[in-house]
């Protein structure tokens, strides 16, 4: 099944890149939620983390830290998320790493914070 990022990976799709080598692409989100929101992915197509190895984990997180350098995050701060299925709210079937920055970021709150639901 081939993804947008797949399609992006490609070039069949345009992006904002910020950032590429020969294993991964960063580029801005089209839906920031915050000032700075670049997206991180491998270029091989993995779902997700599970599905994932050690390597390329390790190539993302080489990767943040080369845009975030670029960026300046890496003095004021950032965010690093990543959605693993449907109930963490992951929308693409393609492992990604999201650089929330450029802001004071708030604490994240659950709505329902009972000890049966954590």
């Amino acid at each position: 099944m081939s993804t947008i990022f797949k399609k992006i990976i490609d070039g069949e799709i345009p992006c904002n890149k910020v950032y590429e080598d020969e294993k991964t692409l960063a580029f801005h989100d089209i839906d920031p939620q915050a000032p700075i929101h670049i997206l991180v992915i491998p270029k091989v197509e993995v779902p997700n983390i599970y599905e994932s190895n050690g390597e390329i984990v390790a190539d993302c997180l080489n990767a943040i830290q080369k845009v975030t350098e670029k960026l300046g995050l890496n003095k004021s701060g950032f965010r690093i998320i990543t959605n693993n299925g449907v109930d963490a709210g992951q929308e693409v079937e393609h492992l990604h790493f999201h650089i929330l920055g450029g802001t004071k970021l708030g604490h994240i709150h659950h709505k329902d914070t009972t000890k049966d639901n954590i």
